[in-house]
């Protein structure tokens, strides 16, 4: 018995410690050197089977952004011109070289987006809305990459099927279905995994742009 309790709190020791342990912090000296004001947001690229994923997506990054302290080039704005120059595809978008960029816009650095998950989906017990995104801040000036990071927002984080019964959990999967396909709320999912993406202040985020009153602020671990 002994042996095992040694074995327990052992284990638990290990569990704590490895909860414990602090990740490097994230390396900005590339972003505080840039010191971008503005950003380009590109159409995002869709690796999800639903067609509507880039223009949904990218329709809920600018106010993060904002709100982040950076002036953001009206979306709509920047799609018209790029489509004016015979470029309609997100991927024709992102092969355009950074300085042409510049060139075009006078961002300072631009926001390349991949949506990974977008929609929602139904299985035997449960319905669910989810969204996903990876995405690079790379600077027009300079070609350099100055943060990248990673995003998911999905309705089971609030979902509880578990305690019900298997007639109720059915029909309120079907109902959920339903519910999220005619409300659209996977734009309401894709708002949250915009600002968990683009809200600056924690380690692993975006720092504070200059339109920001935190501006310079070190960012929390």
């Amino acid at each position: 018995m002994k042996s095992l309790f040694a074995l327990v709190a052992l284990a638990s020791a290990l569990v704590l410690s490895g909860c414990a342990a602090k990740k490097e912090p994230t390396d900005y000296s590339a972003f505080r050197e840039s010191k971008p004001r503005s950003i380009l947001v590109l159409p995002p690229q869709n690796q999800s089977p639903e067609v509507n994923a880039s223009h949904g997506f990218a329709s809920e990054v600018t106010l993060p952004l904002a709100e982040s302290g950076y002036y953001v080039f009206p979306v709509a704005l920047v799609e018209q011109t790029f489509r004016q120059n015979g470029l309609t595809t997100p991927e024709e978008i992102s092969a355009v070289p950074v300085k042409k960029l510049h060139d075009i816009f006078g961002a300072d650095a631009a926001l390349y987006i991949t949506v990974t998950d977008y929609g929602t989906s139904y299985q035997v017990v449960s319905s669910e809305t989810r969204v996903a995104a990876t995405a690079r801040l790379v600077d027009l000036r300079t070609g350099k990459e100055l943060w990248k990071g990673r995003t998911f927002a999905s309705s089971a984080e609030n979902q509880g099927y578990n305690n019900a019964g298997v007639l109720t959990t059915l029909l309120t999967a079907a109902i959920s279905q339903i519910s999220d396909t005619v409300t659209d709320r996977v734009r309401e999912y894709s708002a949250i995994a915009s600002v968990r993406l683009l809200s600056a202040g924690a380690d692993g985020k975006l720092l504070y742009g200059p339109r920001s009153p935190n501006y310079g602020k070190t960012v929390s671990q």
